[in-house]
């Protein structure tokens, strides 16, 4: 046989055997009728969570994303931190239900409690070891005209917001106490801008602009490292008042109310894990809370004229 001979007989062989598998192939019915409907999983709601901006939004993330997290894997729930601009932003936020968690000043809480139902269900134990905290009354150490407090009528006066407990509220009530109301000062300014607003003031007074400020406890180490403290008097310390709480917003569900708060009340000093947590927080503990806690803001809140 020639090469071409064989060449040929291979050839046959081969469509042979591609004719035989094709027969053996049986014909597969596709039923269009059938369909499957493929779950990409159920999206899990996201519960917001809002500190109330008294510092700059750099701060606020660092001093509660932990806090955010542990929640987020105590509960199972998808809890997301968000960042208001201003305090009334918070509150409007809060009322139009963009804000699930409201971490605020009791001031805020007073009145959202009132405009919007908003519903306190825990307070924080602040690193002072109290349920409570004051303002300060701030000037430049080297200022001739204020010795003391009533060297503060007509004077400028920069307060961190109008919304603001420990800088604005508890300073207020502390100037009428001591017989000198809002028209007896030069100018009353609030710190601008989103955020940063309690270190606004204590920069504002440290530079000469304003003569005397009003800020939150523990608000001057903020700028321990960028200002010379020392050139800062405490003027006063205003009484204290309940402190800052939680409240969640009017509908939110009870449920998840509820295991937001056993997981917040479970955390404990005395574990180094929730140690971390709570002391970048500004915290000791976190304990119930009911609205007749915070008669004591509602009060100074008449007394002000601020309702």
């Amino acid at each position: 046989m020639n090469i071409r001979s064989l060449f040929l007989f291979f050839l046959a062989m081969m469509l042979v055997g591609v004719v035989g598998c094709e027969n053996d192939l049986s014909p597969v019915k596709v039923d269009m009728t059938q369909r499957e409907e493929i779950s990409t999983g159920a999206r899990q709601p996201v519960i917001t969570y809002a500190y109330l901006p008294q510092f700059s939004h750099t701060v606020s993330f660092e001093r509660h994303h932990r806090m955010v997290r542990y929640l987020s894997e105590a509960t199972g729930l998808n809890i997301q931190q968000i960042f208001p601009e201003t305090f009334y932003e918070h509150m409007l936020m809060l009322s139009q239900g963009k804000i699930d968690i409201s971490y605020a000043n009791p001031f805020v809480y007073a009145l959202t409690a009132e405009r919007y139902d908003a519903r306190v269900f825990a307070k924080i134990i602040e690193l002072t070891g109290e349920a409570a905290f004051g303002g300060l009354i701030i000037t430049r150490r080297d200022n001739p005209d204020i010795e003391k407090i009533e060297d503060c009528r007509g004077k400028r006066w920069i307060a961190v917001d109008q919304f603001s407990a420990g800088g604005y509220l508890f300073g207020l009530g502390y100037f009428m106490d001591h017989g000198i109301l809002q028209e007896d000062f030069a100018e009353i300014v609030f710190a601008p801008g989103p955020g940063g607003k309690q270190e606004s003031v204590i920069l504002g007074v440290y530079a000469g602009r304003y003569d005397v400020g009003t800020v939150r406890e523990g608000a001057l180490e903020l700028l321990e490292d960028k200002i010379d403290l020392s050139q800062i008097k405490i003027l006063a310390r205003t009484p204290r008042y309940p402190g800052w709480n939680y409240a969640a917003r009017a509908g939110l569900a009870e449920e998840v109310v509820e295991d937001i708060k056993k997981a917040m009340l479970s955390l404990d000093y005395g574990k180094p894990d929730h140690r971390i947590i709570l002391n970048k927080a500004a915290m000791k503990g976190i304990i119930p809370a009911s609205p007749e806690d915070f008669n004591a803001v509602q009060n100074l809140i008449v007394k002000a004229g601020l309702k």
